[in-house]
């Protein structure tokens, strides 16, 4: 159904005209990549594109326009993404306590899965993932926090150390503000043209496409 949904979003946009089939890029691809990602690219005659994947818990999509540089096509997402990024917020309750550390959206909802590693006043730093309520420590260990570390994995969200002060009692609130989050920043990531479409190099990793409807 996903991936239904991805090749629907793809085809709503404007047709491309006939005369365009001169180019030799200008179409429609599917991403070749297995039965558990979906994905799509859309090249228009206008100077445009299209992109979209679905892969588990990641969703990613981009626009903006495109050129051909030698042999290969290179494509650079326009208007350009703000990446999300975390900020400091206030210390909230969560069912009637305050936890030693709380990621959460800009509503409160709170980010399960945030791997964070945590250290202290003496010993050694403690690593681990947050849940929708947060994480506290436990109530033998009487150590005081001194910075905490953050890692988003899906969409690789990071932040600078956080230092904690005094004031801050050993406890941190961290806010995840989206922005355009999910939007790829093509920089002119550039794809080369294969015998069944084309292979689009990234610094994740090269991503294979096939053309749709034949040549």
């Amino acid at each position: 159904m996903r991936t239904l949904l991805l090749a629907a979003a793809l085809l709503a946009a404007p047709a491309i005209p006939a005369a365009a089939q001169e180019s030799p890029w200008v179409g429609e691809y599917g991403l070749a990549e297995g039965p558990d990602v979906g994905g799509g690219l859309l090249i228009r005659n206008d100077g445009r594109f299209q992109y979209m994947l679905a892969a588990g818990a990641l969703d990613e999509r981009a626009e903006g326009r495109w050129e051909i540089r030698g042999e290969a096509i290179c494509l650079t997402t326009d208007p350009k993404p703000v990446p999300p990024a975390m900020e400091k917020g206030q210390l909230i309750e969560v069912e009637g306590a305050v936890p030693t550390l709380l990621v959460t959206w800009p509503d409160g909802e709170g980010v399960p899965g945030v791997d964070f590693t945590i250290g202290f006043d003496s010993g050694d730093p403690t690593e681990d993932y947050t849940q929708y309520y947060g994480w506290t420590m436990p109530d033998d260990d009487k150590r005081i926090p001194r910075w905490v570390e953050l890692r988003e994995p899906i969409y690789g969200i990071t932040a600078p150390r956080y230092e904690l002060t005094e004031a801050d009692g050993g406890k941190l609130h961290v806010i995840i503000v989206p922005n355009d989050i999910g939007v790829v920043d093509f920089d002119g990531a550039c794809a080369e043209k294969t015998e069944r479409g084309l292979t689009l190099h990234r610094a994740e990793g090269d991503m294979r496409f096939a053309r749709l409807g034949g040549e």
